[in-house]
């Protein structure tokens, strides 16, 4: 299984992280989740 920025995880994810439920270090390493999850904060956060 591969994510993309699409993939609805990823968008629950992103969504978590900016709201402060959650922490990049706590996306679990599931395929390429946290990879994607930290591509897309990284790019929403410049």
């Amino acid at each position: 299984m591969v994510f993309t920025e699409n993939s609805g995880l990823v968008k629950v994810w992103v969504s978590l992280i900016l709201n402060g439920t959650y922490t990049l270090n706590q996306v679990p390493n599931l395929f390429n989740l946290k990879e994607v999850v930290t591509q897309v904060v990284n790019s929403l956060q410049k």
